[in-house]
């Protein structure tokens, strides 16, 4: 159960996963110099929406992907809210695969090892393919990749990349 994990803050203090028990969450890692970058606008006007009915959105940047998430992590939240005007909770940059990934990010994918997918995801996986990047497995194919968490702490879905975050407003709805 994600209840079990701690992760930083920007401020490098742990914080445990309970805290958010009870409450709808989707996990995304995040950069913010990818193309996908401007789904910030669409994860903060779908928190805005539910936030008040126990839904949380966790941002977690990672770098791993052609290093688009250059900065520390305060930059990188001071960023997102300057520029999109996020308000949701961004914790500290860190690993989603290899040997380092962080320890919630390997229980998550070994939860929901495949992504639900949208028209625009197989280009953009034949396209990772062709420049070299592993698109089999369980691991997390590229930035802005997101996690759908129910109220009891289950791992229900993971979206791909493309997947844009209106697209999942109504798995929302019904989990709250």
């Amino acid at each position: 159960m994600i209840y079990d994990f701690k992760v930083k803050n920007i401020e490098g203090k742990e914080v445990s996963m309970e805290d958010y028990k009870g409450k709808v969450l989707l996990i995304v890692n995040t950069a913010t110099g990818c193309g996908f970058t401007p789904q910030y606008e669409g994860l903060q006007k779908v928190y805005d929406k539910y936030k008040n009915q126990g839904f949380e959105i966790l941002d977690f940047p990672s770098n791993q992907f052609f290093a688009q998430a250059p900065g520390s992590s305060e930059e990188i939240a001071n960023f997102c809210q300057f520029t999109y005007g996020t308000t949701f909770q961004t914790f500290d940059k860190i690993d989603v695969n290899g040997d380092n990934a962080d320890e919630l990010y390997k229980f998550i994918k070994k939860e929901q090892p495949k992504a639900l997918e949208d028209d625009a995801s197989e280009g953009l996986y034949k396209k990772l393919s062709e420049m070299g990047f592993n698109t089999d497995g369980d691991d997390i194919k590229w930035n802005f990749t997101k996690f759908l968490i129910d109220k009891n702490g289950k791992v229900v879905d993971r979206f791909a990349p493309t997947y844009e975050p209106e697209k999942i407003e109504e798995k929302i709805k019904s989990l709250l």
